[in-house]
């Protein structure tokens, strides 16, 4: 008597890959299995029942419930699910849209124009040093892909950031020059910290005058912004590094992580992954105390400022309440970090890292009945802003993929899937390129805090970040594959 062999799940599970290929060939073929062969692809109903019932012997024949796979379900469709070939294939087709999309971004001086709907530039709106310096990383990464127009491209971002938007006078990179050529006022931690990430990056795809670009970046950055008595950086000074304002922020240090983690492995400077470290470190602590909604806004003396800006929600830099889309950020920062430092003493960040993430999840993702990730929440979790970001979704991309990879957990596997589902449905915008970068809460485009499409950072890196290793900065992980 054959024995009965009870279902095992009714999503599909990415360690079952042979099953799924058998699954695909024999629905492609018009087929119907029998209902005794749809366990190896998505009946779970009676695994609970058996978990805790080891067998010993005695099988008797009983009827198997029969359950179809959901054509419509994202967990099932092999281009939304992570390592397959048809998932690297979208994801890869989606990369060459973006950097076509992005190709007119140079202003005559280097700096980055922002762009519109379909990538004509807005020259109305300026060039600004943080949206240069994510096209110089972008661009720079795209040449060591191979692309034929990106090395130019890089070029003319890095020259943009050696010239025009470059502070003579004073050292530092401006904010950015407006539409007149006059300077837009103040020098940002937040933009800094993206020069550093671009001149890394630049760095390695071997353009020219990258290595003084980020020697110059790291060496204005740890006079003016690195805070070495509180293990974090400050935010914002005039324009001429006469006055610093009062303002402490996450966001800028967030980024900072990320430069000096690229800095440290395009380098080999480990101070830098030190430095990354300690920002880290204090900002778990922040985190742990607020239910894993990490504050965003603090005083002078790192005080927390929860009520920031609540007349002013939707903020695109300093938002009010938790931003879910930071917390999933800081996930995937906090685990490339911890795998990168030591992975001996790594476990508890992977665990805040899946806290992190987790929390922002639960709290973000159909907050409201439709899909998508909400802006911001209050501080119990919330949505406050409903609007969905493009790099909310962005890195709830990276993260999910990251996580999966780092500790195996199917339903990270499963969140990437719907994930990309709604990218593919909502998000990416076919007509005219790119992705949509604020869409409001039934999913419709809307441009009150991101009009048009400025760069392509968050985008682009969502096509890469999923198949390369968590411990490594992206721009040195696609250095040493193409070596």
């Amino acid at each position: 008597m054959m024995p009965v062999l009870y279902p095992m799940s009714k999503r599909i599970c990415l360690a079952q890959q042979a099953a799924l290929a058998l699954q695909h060939y024999c629905t492609e073929a018009g087929l119907t299995l029998l209902a005794s062969e749809w366990w190896h692809f998505n009946e779970l109903d009676t695994r609970s029942r058996v978990l805790d019932n080891l067998s010993t012997g005695g099988y008797q024949i009983q009827p198997v419930p029969e359950y179809r796979p959901l054509k419509g379900d994202p967990v099932m469709e092999a281009k939304y699910q992570l390592n397959t070939a048809e998932n690297r294939s979208f994801l890869a087709e989606m990369r060459q849209e973006l950097l076509d999309f992005g190709r007119r971004f140079p202003s005559p001086g280097g700096g980055s124009h922002y762009l519109g709907d379909d990538g004509t530039p807005w020259p109305e709106k300026g060039q600004e040093t943080w949206i240069t310096s994510r096209m110089a990383h972008v661009y720079s990464i795209g040449a060591m892909l191979g692309d034929a127009g990106s090395p130019s491209l890089a070029d003319a971002a890095i020259g943009g950031l050696r010239g025009e938007l470059r502070d003579s006078a004073h050292a530092g990179w401006y904010a950015g020059l407006n539409a007149d050529g006059s300077v837009m006022p103040t020098k940002q931690c937040y933009a800094h910290a993206f020069v550093i990430l671009a001149a890394s990056s630049a760095l390695l795809a071997g353009r020219a005058g990258a290595e003084q670009l980020l020697d110059d970046a790291l060496a204005v950055y740890d006079l003016r912004f690195w805070d070495e008595a509180q293990g974090l950086s400050r935010d914002t000074w005039d324009t001429d590094f006469t006055v610093l304002d009062s303002y402490r922020g996450l966001n800028a240090n967030m980024h900072s992580v990320e430069a000096f983690l690229a800095a440290a492995d395009a380098t080999g400077r480990e101070e830098y992954r030190v430095r990354a470290g300690r920002i880290i470190d204090r900002v778990l602590v922040w985190a742990e105390q607020s239910s894993w909604r990490i504050p965003e806004h603090f005083s002078e003396y790192w005080v927390p400022l929860p009520e920031l800006n609540r007349d002013r929600p939707d903020d695109p830099f300093k938002p009010y309440g938790a931003t879910p889309g930071h917390g999933i950020e800081w996930a995937r920062l906090i685990t490339q970090w911890a795998l990168s430092a030591d992975r001996k003493k790594a476990a508890p960040y992977i665990e805040a890292a899946q806290q992190l993430y987790t929390t922002a999840i639960k709290d973000a993702w159909n907050a409201d009945g439709t899909p998508g990730l909400v802006y911001t929440t209050d501080w119990t979790g919330s949505p406050v802003v409903h609007d969905r970001m493009h790099w909310t979704l962005a890195e709830a991309i990276n993260t999910s993929a990251v996580l999966h990879q780092v500790t195996g957990r199917v339903e990270y596997a499963e969140d990437y899937a719907r994930f990309m589902a709604y990218l593919d449905e909502k998000v990416w915008d076919r007509r005219n390129g790119s992705w949509f970068h604020q869409l409001d809460r039934e999913n419709r485009p809307l441009g009150t805090v991101w009009p048009g499409k400025p760069d392509l950072y968050h985008a682009f890196q969502a096509t890469l970040i999923p198949y390369l290793p968590p411990e490594v900065s992206i721009a040195s992980a696609v250095h040493r594959a193409a070596r």
